[in-house]
């Protein structure tokens, strides 16, 4: 390695790749970053050097340019989603592309930068970065892959033009495979199919052709055109860092990289449409907001160039007009960082300052323009909650933010940047909101959020969202896979069938011993269904759910829930008391813990309510008895997580506060 000087910069020559103006092509890179990046003297290879295995930071900054005339199209961008199954890769494989791309990251899963997220090990909200390769500038959104977050997938479709379908050579397709599958295809997208974690022993050549077969049916039953049919295929390991366009059984490719990945998303992907000498108008998909700045939106510019200082106004997508305002940031998300821009233009996703007004699936355009983006469909919300204030005798102990206007204000601000949520006054509810969301799991989050945020509220049991289509009463139907131990498999069938679940498949997988179940089952029989499910296969068996349509009303379910032990006393917990109530269920409360008069304390063992007393003390004579020094051992209390309180022990005569 040695130094050479420098010639001097002219109009459109690039910028070093190794400062943050390395965003591509299309883009008017600020001054000052302009600046910064002239340096006098720059580190160059050695002559001979091949230049295609450098890392990128050492490659030759030909490739990128800053904003001329030259760069007036789209050609040199690409935007593209990762979407799949729960648990298949999607964010290790983002982290292997942003390190191959020169990109230093701070550990592992930069992509869930949330904290929830990191706790539970999934990721809850789609989010976007870019990065250069071979003088393209590639934007990628990194998308969940549970069921109930399944509106942040339907909402960034719109704002990419190809997507990595991310498939675990071992599962095979999934329930949200087909539900992320069938999204992109109605978008138009033709995806790239990636075969993760091929390096585990357990994969052969014959369980990847079974699973590229599956595929293949699974494209032909959603309605794929021929062209989306004829899709590619690539093998990776993402925890290793290497994909290759050949399976390698056993052992890693020859030079093992992610450039193979990389190149099919240049060859794959088709650059973005629109021009930037049309109007400027942008798709919003993601809001935030800065303490600073704002409200800031999210998008992909459709067509057009704007610039800080520009005159802008919103287009709301139900058709009214939001007031006018000003640009005064452009940001753009660059590796893990973010990038202060003078201006952007068509095809780029970039973050804007200034339209304080404008919520997700709104436009944000010239002053000049007339009509809004269309921004897609959106399935709707299956469950509903009602939030209020605490009024249990406990309340005010913890929290900080204890009104109702407090708790609706916090709810309004979720709606804002959940697009699958909603939340709607309840009439004659006083304080109280109805929440609607896709599921458990999704309302469990926004509360635990709130919780840790200070507030103290109360919920009802979830219920789901009916619908009247010709007159005719329609429920949420799910599917639901199943993958246990053949000897849980007549427990399964049967909870499932009390609540009217049917089923459709059933097949042996690879496993020895394992089998997997396929039910479609309304989705108010599967609330608290998750820990029942791993009570009846002993925490081996795995649950997948995914919203599939609105079926006919399938009737009553048949005695689906327990009963429980209602305390009819307030005051601290006693031994003897406690050592009574054991016989007749499972506790949830331990010795000296404080209840009061209706709270939940234990599961019965019998159907409906039993009231009971746990605060009774013995009562202490002068008369000695056999039994009065007998030792009381109690089991430890059920320690269970707020998804199960919300799902399996919940009345509708009865609330949860919190």
């Amino acid at each position: 390695m040695w130094l050479r000087q420098r010639p001097p910069v002219q109009s459109g020559d690039a910028v070093c790749p190794a400062m943050p103006a390395q965003i591509g092509r299309g883009i008017h890179v600020c001054s000052s970053l302009l600046q910064h990046s002239i340096a006098n003297r720059l580190l160059l290879p050695a002559a001979g050097t091949s230049l295609a295995n450098l890392p990128l930071v050492l490659q030759p900054f030909t490739c990128l340019r800053s904003f001329s005339a030259e760069s007036r199209t789209t050609n040199h961008l690409r935007d593209f989603a990762i979407i799949a199954h729960v648990d298949h890769g999607k964010t290790t494989l983002m982290d292997r592309l942003l390190s191959r791309t020169g990109n230093t990251l701070a550990g592992d899963r930069v992509m869930d930068s949330n904290a929830l997220e990191k706790e539970r090990g999934i990721t809850i909200s789609s989010k976007y970065t870019s990065f250069v390769y071979k003088g393209h500038t590639i934007n990628a959104v990194d998308t969940p892959g549970h069921a109930d977050f399944g509106g942040e997938v339907e909402r960034i479709l719109g704002m990419v033009d190809g997507a990595l379908l991310l498939v675990d050579a071992n599962e095979g397709p999934l329930s949200q495979t087909k539900f992320v599958l069938e999204k992109a295809l109605k978008r138009g997208l033709k995806p790239v199919v990636v075969l993760n974690k091929v390096d585990r022993p357990s994969v052969t050549e014959q369980q990847c052709n079974e699973v590229q077969s599956n595929l293949f049916d699974l494209f032909a039953h959603l309605g794929a055109t021929d062209d989306q049919l004829d899709f590619t295929t690539l093998y990776a390991s993402a925890r290793e860092g290497w994909a290759s366009k050949e399976l390698c059984v056993g052992q890693a490719p020859e030079n093992p990289s992610m450039d193979p990945l990389l190149d099919a998303i240049l060859e794959h992907v088709p650059p973005p449409p629109g021009s930037p000498d049309g109007q400027f108008s942008m798709l919003v998909t993601m809001t935030e907001r800065d303490s600073f700045l704002g409200r800031v939106a999210t998008g992909r510019i459709a067509s057009g160039q704007v610039k800080v200082g520009d005159k802008i106004k919103v287009l709301r997508h139900n058709g009214s007009a939001g007031a006018d305002s000003k640009v005064t940031k452009i940001f753009k998300r660059s590796g893990v960082g973010k990038v202060e821009l003078d201006s952007a233009s068509a095809g780029d996703v970039v973050s804007i300052a200034g339209a304080a007004s404008a919520g997700i699936a709104d436009t944000i355009g010239d002053a000049e323009l007339v009509s809004p983006l269309s921004p897609g469909p959106i399935e709707p919300p299956t469950l509903s909650m009602i939030f209020g204030p605490n009024d249990s005798p406990l309340a005010g102990r913890e929290g900080s933010h204890l009104t109702g206007s407090k708790i609706g204000e916090r709810l309004n601000a979720e709606a804002e940047t959940s697009v699958s949520l909603r939340v709607l006054p309840v009439d004659g509810g006083g304080e109280s909101f109805e929440v609607q969301a896709r599921g458990e799991l999704q309302l469990g989050l926004l509360i635990e959020n709130m919780r840790r945020e200070g507030f103290e509220l109360s919920v009802s049991p979830p219920v789901v969202v009916y619908r009247t289509i010709d007159g005719e009463k329609m429920e949420p139907l799910e599917e639901v896979m199943c993958e246990l131990e053949d000897e849980f498999s007549g427990p399964v069938i049967d909870a499932l069938s009390l609540r009217r679940g049917e089923m459709t498949e059933m097949k042996p997988i690879e496993v020895a011993g394992k089998q997997r179940l396929t039910f479609i089952a309304p989705s108010r029989g599967l609330i608290g269904f998750r820990s029942l499910f791993a009570t009846l296969t002993r925490g081996s068996g795995m649950l997948h759910r995914a919203f599939q349509t609105y079926g006919h009303y399938k009737g009553p379910l048949d005695k689906v829930r327990k009963g429980v032990l209602i305390s009819m006393a307030g005051g601290k917990t006693t031994t003897h008391a406690l050592g009574l109530l054991e016989p007749r269920g499972t506790l949830f409360t331990g010795i000296q813990q404080e209840v009061y008069n209706g709270m939940i304390i234990g599961e019965c063992s019998r159907d409906g309510e039993m009231e009971v007393n746990p605060v009774r003390e013995k009562k202490l004579t002068n008369v000695r008895n056999t039994g009065s020094e007998e030792k009381v051992s109690l089991s430890p209390p059920r320690l269970f997580t707020l998804e199960d309180a919300i799902g399996r022990h919940c009345r509708r005569t009865l609330c949860i506060p919190l």
